[in-house]
């Protein structure tokens, strides 16, 4: 069975989430319902890849304290800016 592409964005929202630490759940989940509606079909796919990534790597990207692969690193980037500005605007 083919996926919709609502389906879709329903499960990956929930997976932004829902993904087994809070901290990654604050970074993920708000990025994802600010913006997955709008990504091409390559960042969906991208961001589908990223979503089965493990939290405690995941997290060791975002911070800068490892590198992440290269095909992840842009949109980590936008995620990690997305996340910064968010915490700054709360203050």
């Amino acid at each position: 069975m083919i996926e919709t592409t609502e389906a879709r964005l329903k499960r990956m929202l929930m997976r932004s989430w829902r993904r087994g630490t809070k901290e990654m759940d604050l970074v993920l989940g708000p990025w994802a319902e600010a913006h997955l509606a709008g990504l091409c079909a390559d960042d969906l796919a991208l961001y589908d890849d990223l979503l089965a990534e493990n939290d405690q790597d995941l997290m060791a990207w975002i911070l800068g304290n490892a590198a992440p692969p290269a095909q992840l690193a842009p949109l980590l980037s936008r995620i990690s800016a997305y996340a910064r500005d968010r915490l700054l605007r709360q203050g």
